[in-house]
């Protein structure tokens, strides 16, 4: 039976440990989805070997040295990101999205009138989105086995009510707002509202469940960058980033029921929100050749992206029942710091010209996601157990990039395409992850002005939990679909 409020809110100081730096926090401040000028875009990234767009700072700093003027260019960006789960049925949750993508310039420094020795050298910088993590997720259904009480009832497991707070921190919350209890004659086993806390069961389900995920943030990349022409045969570069993470998740379960449950249940609504804000270092150098007029190969090295991460984050829970009694409860809010290595990159890429009239690329890219690591600022915190999960979960993967460019007088027209590799090991629950995209563009140039238009198509499946549970048994996992659509203006400036 329900047992008499506690008087007081437990205090959790557990610094976050129990929500923070796990895998899916490694992997997403890990990938990257090159992105920037709208040609750069509809060519499918795939720019290792062609340069001469500031989008290419991020990517091969080579590709500085190819230009032969200073140039200016902005690119917005308009994304329709729709997201689509099959929990007991399809939900379809959509976001629109304007931003800034792209936004530098390119200054030549030296030029020389010869064809032999260092003949130009510039400099330049370009702030480049490289991936763009807003995002909108409903899931919503009738569960007919399971409740997320069940897994709050099962983390609590072992230890009584004083302790909950240092040890399962949302469990107590659950228990202050009379979702979980004490079985009777225990002070250490838990039941849910759906058995009466363990007095009926066994426990009875059929609630509409709904679960609303609001993700905003982005990654990007203020590249300074140089670089320069040797004898028309070579081309260099190097690149400073620093990064700016931005991420922010509003997460909300609600369940709710019509039935007339003994322990007078009606909803209950847990919300949890987090929010990231970082900043990171990385250098990157390059290289572009051109054994013959025609053909260009270009290679280029990522070293690892250094960053500091200051992460806040609360917890709360309301709860209602049909006598009337409504309870709430509430995890203080925590803020902390921690740092993490992303991990180092290679890329190479192969760029034909067809006279003047088209261009093909392709590029490769090689990653390897469980060298990712975190490590502590100054805490203490022992990463060792986190970081293993990661070598153990993430695996290197390939990523391949292909486009394409023909010139009709002063219009150009583009595609692409982009593979980006699973990042989990066999065996893992989302081992067959991967990430695809379609390009297409327009491009026009008269003189010293420049207009292009891109438009990029992104989708991926991922597998989904609504909570963990020690049965696999019973449903509590759903496929999320996601499409992006995004569509680029660049306007650039020849000076």
């Amino acid at each position: 039976m329900k047992r008499a409020a506690l008087i007081t809110i437990s205090v959790f100081i557990l610094s976050g440990i129990i929500r923070a730096q796990n895998i899916d926090d490694a992997l997403r401040y890990s990938q990257v989805f090159y992105s920037g000028t709208a040609r750069f875009n509809s060519m499918g990234g795939a720019f290792t070997a062609l340069g001469a767009d500031l989008s290419s700072l991020s990517q091969n700093p080579a590709g500085i040295g190819v230009y032969r003027s200073s140039e200016l260019s902005l690119t917005p960006q308009l994304n329709y990101i729709r997201s689509t789960t099959d929990f007991n049925g399809n939900t379809e949750d959509y976001l629109y999205n304007f931003c800034l993508n792209q936004g530098g310039f390119v200054k030549n420094i030296i030029t020389k009138n010869s064809d032999k020795g260092l003949i130009s050298f510039n400099m330049g910088y370009s702030f480049n989105m490289t991936n763009n993590l807003n995002q909108h997720v409903m899931v919503s259904g009738i569960n007919n086995s399971s409740s997320i009480a069940d897994y709050w009832a099962g983390d609590a497991d072992g230890w009584n009510k004083y302790q909950l707070g240092d040890n399962a921190p949302v469990a107590a919350i659950a228990y202050d707002a009379w979702i979980i209890d004490t079985l009777s004659g225990s002070n250490t086993k838990y039941g849910t509202v759906f058995s009466n806390y363990g007095d009926n069961p066994p426990s009875v389900y059929g609630q509409d469940v709904r679960r609303s995920t609001m993700y905003d943030g982005y990654l990007g990349e203020h590249a300074i960058s140089f670089g320069g022409n040797y004898s028309n045969k070579l081309f260099f570069g190097a690149t400073f980033g620093i990064n700016t993470l931005r991420y922010s998740s509003y997460f909300e379960h609600v369940e709710s029921t019509d039935k007339n449950l003994p322990s007078d249940f009606k909803s209950l609504d847990y919300i949890d929100y987090f929010e990231d804000r970082g900043t990171g270092f990385t250098f990157k150098f390059g290289l572009i050749a051109k054994p013959v007029e025609m053909v260009r190969i270009g290679l280029a090295f990522h070293t690892p992206t250094y960053y500091k991460i200051d992460e806040y984050f609360y917890e709360d829970m309301y709860s209602k029942f049909t006598d009337g009694s409504n309870y709430s409860a509430h995890n203080d809010p925590l803020r902390f710091n921690y740092a993490l290595n992303t991990p180092w990159r290679f890329l190479a890429g192969i760029g034909i010209q067809i006279q003047k009239v088209a261009l093909l690329s392709a590029d490769y890219e090689y990653v390897d996601y469980s060298s990712a690591y975190f490590f502590q600022t100054g805490d203490g915190y022992n990463y060792s157990d986190k970081n293993d999960v990661i070598r153990q979960s993430l695996k290197s993967t390939s990523n391949f990039r292909l486009g394409g460019e023909y010139r009709l007088n002063k219009f150009y027209l583009r595609s692409g395409y982009g593979y980006y590799g699973k990042p989990f090991k066999s065996g893992e629950d989302n081992a067959s992850l991967d990430y695809r995209t379609l390009s297409a563009g327009l491009g026009f140039r008269e003189k010293n002005l420049s207009i292009d238009f891109g438009y990029v198509n992104y989708k991926s499946v991922q597998l989904n939990y609504l909570y963990p549970l020690d049965s696999s048994s019973i449903q509590a996992d759903y496929h999320q679909t996601t499409m992006k659509n995004m569509f680029s203006l660049t306007m650039g400036f020849k000076f």
